[in-house]
């Protein structure tokens, strides 16, 4: 078979996830291996993407070799996705799979990405490889990459692939009246977007939002920034905080958009993602390393397109503010109502600004938090920026630090573990399980008297 290896990594045959498949070719000289720098020379793609197409034209299976960057895919491979679209090739008799490294933050929303746009490209999908950074210089990350190439083959072999799910109906997408703005207002919220001058409906829906919104606006176009590139994934801001990048878009981050209340994030759906300009400057935004700068700062999002049946951008949306710890004032669309969605938001933000509202972090963001925790735990030393933050902002919050909590519950189970003991304390387990909530109780009941 032919093989194509769609590398996504900025760092081109440097890369850690490429090293899986150099591994893998030389276990199998029968097939044909071949391999596409996407990432790297993603700016050459863009101005002649003929030879790209050549090489995905003779493949029989493509496959997308890329590090997981901030939920998703690097920004260069999201750029080559939009031109392998613009292309308008029949894939159809194609098979795709993934290999992916990273430390398992998010892994599975970085593959559902790639796997809804070879569905749009009409590509036979096969499940991918996501493996850690480190498996394949250990002999069961090997055996493991060797057996996922067996199944690869396998599938190949017997016409086997995944089918996508079609929608029947989509909602009607609606236009945002448009009302004048009161300027002379409080406050300051940021409104990032992306948006063209020539998207009046997501430019109708800023203007509708930021009319209804009490405090006062302003719009940060990630369109007109002059980056550089997207992130290179080279670690200089390890120690420093210091992109390598001279385009200050460091500092732009932290002054401009990181000191505003709260921030807004606007878009039009584009390729199941917020599109590639907004990956880059997501991807940028690793200047800060794995440090949760904004925590209790409200977040919004307004987005123009089909949102309800983006399963994996809206779990990618609740997760970033959940592991941000930011509260989530809400997802305005224009499918339906316009008009009412992005009141609502309006209204929601302006109850977390004056209400300062945080909540509990669900499974979202304490897991992928945890996932933080113990990798810059372990890479301290190079990550020293990240280092020093987590320590400040307590989040070293290792379970054998509680030994108090550990040596109770040895107790518990010793009385657990003794039928005589379990029958005469009877309901007093229970009982005391309930007790500091009881207290709770009773200093709400205080306060009602006051």
């Amino acid at each position: 078979m032919n093989i194509l290896i769609i590398n996504g990594s900025p760092k081109g045959q440097n890369s850690i996830t490429l090293q899986t498949t150099n591994y893998l070719k030389i276990l199998h000289p029968e097939h044909e291996f071949s391999v596409l720098d996407a990432g790297q020379k993603i700016k050459a793609l863009e101005k002649d993407f003929s030879k790209a197409i050549e090489e995905v034209k003779k493949a029989d299976l493509l496959v997308f070799s890329y590090p997981v960057y901030t939920f998703v895919a690097p920004c260069q491979l999201h750029k080559f996705i939009e031109l392998l679209k613009d292309a308008n090739l029949d894939l159809s008799e194609k098979f795709v799979t993934q290999f992916t490294t990273s430390k398992h933050f998010y892994d599975i929303t970085a593959h559902r990405y790639i796997k809804d746009n070879c569905f749009d490209l009409g590509l036979k999908y096969i499940n991918g490889l996501s493996a850690d950074m480190d498996d394949l210089s250990t002999e069961q990350g090997q055996t493991q990459a060797e057996e996922f190439f067996d199944f690869v083959m396998f599938n190949i072999e017997n016409n086997i692939y995944e089918k996508e799910i079609k929608i029947n109906s989509l909602a009607t997408l609606t236009n945002a009246e448009v009302i004048e703005c009161n300027d002379k207002k409080q406050g300051d919220v940021v409104i990032v977007t992306n948006c063209d001058e020539s998207d009046e409906t997501l430019k109708n829906m800023i203007v509708r939002f930021r009319a209804k919104c009490t405090k006062n606006t302003r719009i940060v176009n990630i369109k007109e920034y002059p980056f550089k590139g997207g992130c290179l994934g080279c670690f200089n801001c390890a120690v420093s905080g210091k992109c390598v990048y001279k385009d200050n878009f460091d500092e732009f981050l932290r002054n401009d958009i990181q000191k505003a209340e709260a921030i807004i994030y606007a878009f039009t759906i584009k390729d199941h993602s917020m599109g590639a300009r907004f990956k880059m400057y997501d991807d940028r935004q690793f200047c800060n390393g794995h440090r949760t700068v904004t925590i209790g700062m409200p977040i919004g999002y307004i987005v123009n397109g089909h949102l309800s049946i983006e399963e994996n951008l809206r779990t990618i949306i609740e997760a970033r503010a959940e592991v941000g710890h930011n509260f989530l004032c809400g997802v305005a669309t224009n499918e339906e109502d316009a008009n009412e969605s992005i009141d609502k938001l309006a209204k929601k933000l302006d109850y977390a600004l004056e209400k300062k509202i945080l909540l509990p972090q669900n499974f979202y963001g304490i897991g992928g938090m945890k996932v933080f925790r113990d990798l810059i735990w372990i890479m301290q030393g190079m990550m020293k920026a990240d280092h020093k933050f987590y320590k400040s902002h307590n989040q070293y919050d290792f379970p054998q630090k509680q030994w108090k909590r550990m040596l109770l519950m040895y107790l518990v189970g010793g009385m657990l573990s003794s039928e005589k003991m379990k029958s005469k304390m009877g309901d007093k387990m229970n009982e005391g399980m309930l007790m500091p909530y009881q207290k709770a109780l009773d200093n709400a009941r205080k306060r009602m008297k006051k």
